[in-house]
């Protein structure tokens, strides 16, 4: 269920009311956004989907107040997704997510097609902003340094099957499922002898998964 509504088998018009109680990130910010809309406008689309502005220019206060909350100077509203860097982009695609104060945001692998350098600043003006919103937040991610650091409650799924959950210190830190356990044993570590300690945990219990 998705705030109270059951989502499997739900038709699109019991969805609809549902659409603008959900914010939603996407993996990468070149692509989610149209190319030919300046960025005032994708930020406002979702306004103007929603009917509570009639074009972008009517929403150019709130547009503003968005860039601003995700700390995106407001001139780059008249400027265009290609002209935005990678970082620049993804700060702008969250705006557009909170444009009508979801109670729940959705971010799928937000920092993957992000650089290294860039990555922790956008993880740290996420977690600014559902804490300063109130939001709760559905963050889909393989890297588990990225989870460890945003998530109360953790989810492990694996093929398409939810296999384990709990929180941080359970998932993490002792880990009741063999595929949990893989997944935390195959992160690389700065000590080769621990190094070498993962390898031969992680060989061990691949090797167990094989003979079931």
């Amino acid at each position: 269920t998705v705030l109270g509504a059951e989502m499997h088998g739900m038709r699109e018009r019991n969805f609809r009311p549902l659409r603008h109680r959900i914010g939603f990130v996407f993996q990468d910010p070149a692509t989610s956004f149209n190319p030919l809309l300046t960025i005032a406008e994708c930020v406002a689309e979702p306004l103007v989907v929603h009917g509570e502005a009639e074009n972008a220019a009517d929403a150019r206060a709130r547009v503003d107040e968005l860039l601003e909350a995700v700390q995106l100077p407001t001139y780059f509203r008249e400027r265009y997704p290609h002209e935005l860097s990678g970082g620049q982009r993804q700060r702008a695609s969250l705006a557009r997510a909170i444009a009508l104060n979801p109670e729940l945001l959705i971010a799928d692998e937000p920092t993957s097609a992000l650089d290294v350098s860039v990555q922790a600043r956008v993880l740290d003006l996420f977690d600014e902003l559902h804490r300063e919103l109130g939001f709760a937040a559905l963050f889909i991610s393989h890297d588990l340094a990225v989870v460890d650091m945003l998530a109360d409650r953790i989810a492990v799924l694996h093929r398409g099957k939810l296999v384990e959950e709990g929180t941080g210190d359970e998932v993490l830190g002792s880990p009741r499922e063999p595929y949990t356990q893989r997944l935390l044993a195959s992160l690389p570590v700065p000590d080769p002898d621990a190094q070498a300690e993962r390898r031969a945990v992680w060989e061990a219990l691949r090797a167990a998964d094989a003979a079931l």
